[in-house]
């Protein structure tokens, strides 16, 4: 599954007080992120995404991710579980921006037994089975 979600800042937002879109998800491992900023962010759109109070990416506190015409694409290996399948982004914009343009962000999620088959136990039980 590839999801995709349109962010676009409100203007006169900050780090303290940005524009938050939910992300909802289904249950699996998410595999790839995509942030797309659209010529025209100039670097002055912020992006975070959360799950509940935790800062998944950018991995550092107090950074985002920012870009022009600039595609931020990583692998990753990180469970949505079935209780919390709705992620945040929170998107902010600097005070002498003029135009604001919407930022995309696309998160591919597989399914657990698709991505990761035969977890790490099973395959040891299943090792010794044979010896």
């Amino acid at each position: 599954m590839f999801y995709v979600f349109t962010c676009t800042p409100l203007q006169h937002t900050t780090e303290n007080t940005p524009t938050e879109e939910p992300l909802r998800l289904t249950p699996g491992i998410i595999h790839q992120v995509d942030v797309l900023f659209q010529d025209g962010c100039d670097h002055a759109q912020h992006v975070q995404i959360w799950d509940r109070n935790f800062l998944l990416w950018p991995s550092n506190r107090g950074e985002s991710l920012r870009g022009n015409a600039t595609v931020i694409s990583f692998r990753e290996f990180y469970e949505i579980m079935p209780a919390y399948t709705v992620l945040t982004a929170k998107t902010w914009t600097a005070e002498d921006t003029a135009d604001i343009v919407e930022v995309i962000i696309q998160i591919g999620l597989l399914p657990k037994r698709i991505i990761q088959p035969m977890a790490f136990e099973e395959l040891l039980s299943a090792a010794a089975g044979i010896a």
